[in-house]
């Protein structure tokens, strides 16, 4: 260890410290001596341990302590407060803006112990309940965090996608008219993760890095002639080039769209060598007997199986979407108020209905409503309709699931409510026969309506609690319980994987904004992109259906109750 890493160390004991609330005194002292151990004139070595010693500020423990950590690489105390606190917290640590103090709150007042826990609860606007916390450190504190996720190489697709068409625009810009330029690779496929944004240009080498060199979002970082050339932004992005006129852009396009599994078992179809060249990718895939195979289905599973019988499906489009179920208001840990929610479904998204689905009395770090504060809302929710009618607000909610897969409100109460949505939010950390046994509970409780993001995860920073996929949605389908795709951009839970064999078994699916504002109602796209991946259909989901229906649906769906 060199001074910067032993003064870093000390740094850290002392805001470790400061977490576990330990003597105010000792915790200055500490980070007062790891200040002057940054700033020494020579080198601590062992050798040099009785002169650090003898130094203002510093003193013999703490000197007896940096003599265990050059010979061990730590010391006791360390790791005894290392152990007491989880990984997620020593996380937490590392992103700018956040102190021992402000950890310890969001930690002890709101149970979060993740990076990615924070994130999402930023995006809830839930920071800001918190003592000491305002919406302007709230938005500090989650540039903070996209930040220190972007540096780790992956990134949410959500988060880069205008980035991408900003670049796309610029160049477009500065190259000709008639030059073809498209998305390609995993961006194009609209892979939730991503670690590079793709793009296929037709031009010239030296016009291509010209044009990107005048993208004043972009720096030139690596060009491997002859079709290469990587710039940085924010994110990495790739650009492949050919030349002017060619006929084989499409050929590229499909190429460079399809993932590696997708173009090996086309490579099984080809009579020569490799893919004809046409004008269109559509008539590539003719020329091999398939129907066309939309970019976000190419990932290689059984599309090329229903392409060759003509069965694949006709993707959902977000436009096919008529409502918006699994929202928060007010009543919890939303921004916007009842009214403002259902007036902006209404009027500026054009939607026939609204799922309002607080929190239940369990979340009380959410302002969960109590059995009194669901009958407020009740009464509002029928005060709009009268007068917002024919669009209707559905009373929903949010019931947790409880560590025995019961649900958090009576019967009598759940019996109230237009529909439920079953959400897990706590005891995360279940094997998978506890977290499939407590979901299947709930699944079996004939009130439950729609499982909410079914397993959890924070992508990026949850995987989420582990479950038997096949057993949950065989139960789903069993039970007629609806299967969310949360379409928050952090969960994208059902993961699309999944939606293909949900749909098989005849299970509905939703694509639900679980939205905390009014802008995150817009986050039903990313929810249809991967509903577009796992091959669903407009019919395949139940936020597709007029008003008259889904009012239907949910009376039918309705357990007869007393």
């Amino acid at each position: 260890m060199d001074n910067k890493q032993i003064a870093k160390t000390i740094k850290r004991y002392a805001q470790l410290m400061e977490l576990h609330e330990e003597n105010a005194f000792r915790i200055k002292t500490i980070a007062a001596a790891a200040f002057k151990l940054d700033k020494l004139p020579f080198l601590i070595t062992p050798q040099s341990i009785d002169r650090l010693s003898e130094v203002p500020g510093i003193g013999k423990s703490t000197a007896q302590k940096i003599a265990s950590l050059l010979d061990t690489g730590t010391f006791p105390e360390l790791d005894s407060l290392l152990a007491a606190t989880p990984a997620g917290i020593l996380e937490l640590l590392t992103i700018k803006g956040l102190g021992p103090k402000k950890i310890q709150i969001i930690w002890q007042t709101l149970g979060i112990e993740t990076v990615g826990e924070l994130y999402y609860a930023c995006n809830e606007n839930r920071l800001i309940t918190a003592k000491g916390f305002g919406l302007k450190t709230q938005e500090e504190i989650k540039r903070a965090i996209e930040f220190s996720i972007a540096n780790q190489g992956w990134f949410l697709y959500a988060n880069v996608e205008k980035l991408a068409d900003d670049v796309l625009a610029a160049l477009r810009a500065w190259l000709p008219n008639d030059r073809k330029i498209a998305y390609t690779g995993d961006f194009r496929r609209k892979c939730e993760v991503l670690k590079t944004i793709d793009i296929l240009v037709e031009a010239p080498m030296s016009e291509l890095t010209e044009a990107v060199a005048k993208v004043d979002t972009l720096a030139i970082k690596a060009f491997e002639p002859p079709t290469l050339l990587e710039a940085r932004n924010n994110i990495g992005m790739t650009f492949r080039f050919i030349p002017v006129d060619s006929v084989s852009f499409s050929r590229q396009l499909l190429i460079t769209t399809g993932s590696d599994e997708h173009l090996r078992q086309l490579d099984e179809l080809l009579v020569e060598g490799q893919l004809p060249e046409f004008e269109s990718e559509e008539t590539i895939y003719q020329s091999l007997g398939l129907q066309y195979i939309e970019p976000e289905l190419r990932e290689g599973t059984n599309e090329i199986a229903l392409s060759r019988t003509d069965t694949l499906p006709v993707l959902i489009t977000y436009t096919d979407l008529r409502g918006a179920l699994h929202n928060h208001s007010t009543y919890s840990d939303g921004v916007h108020t009842l009214e403002e929610m259902a007036l902006y479904c209404r009027d500026k998204l054009r939607l026939e209905y609204l799922g309002i689905c607080d929190h239940s009395r369990t979340a009380v770090y959410a302002k969960g409503l109590t059995i009194e504060r669901v009958q407020e809302q009740w009464a509002e929710i029928d005060a709009l309709n009268a007068r917002l009618a024919p669009f209707r607000v559905f009373k929903g909610i949010e019931s947790d699931i409880l560590g025995d897969g019961s649900l958090d409100y009576p019967d009598e109460v759940l019996a109230g409510f237009d529909f439920v949505v079953a959400s897990v939010h706590s005891n995360l950390n279940m094997d998978v026969e506890k977290a499939t046994n407590r979901l299947l509970r709930a699944i079996e409780n004939p009130f439950t309506t729609i499982l909410g993001h079914p397993t959890g995860r924070l992508l990026l920073s949850r995987s989420g609690y582990p479950i038997d996929y096949a057993r949950i949605i065989d139960a789903c389908a069993a039970n007629r319980v609806v299967i969310e795709i949360n379409a928050n951009p952090l969960r994208l839970d059902l993961d699309w994987r999944w939606h293909r064999y949900a749909v098989e078994r005849g299970a509905l699916l939703s694509v639900n904004p679980d939205a905390h504002r009014n802008g995150g109602f817009h986050d039903m796209q990313y929810g249809v992109y991967v509903a577009r991946k796992g091959g669903v259909a407009a019919s395949n989901c139940l936020n597709t259906f007029s008003l008259t229906q889904i009012t239907r649906y949910f009376e039918q769906r309705k357990p007869n109750f007393g």
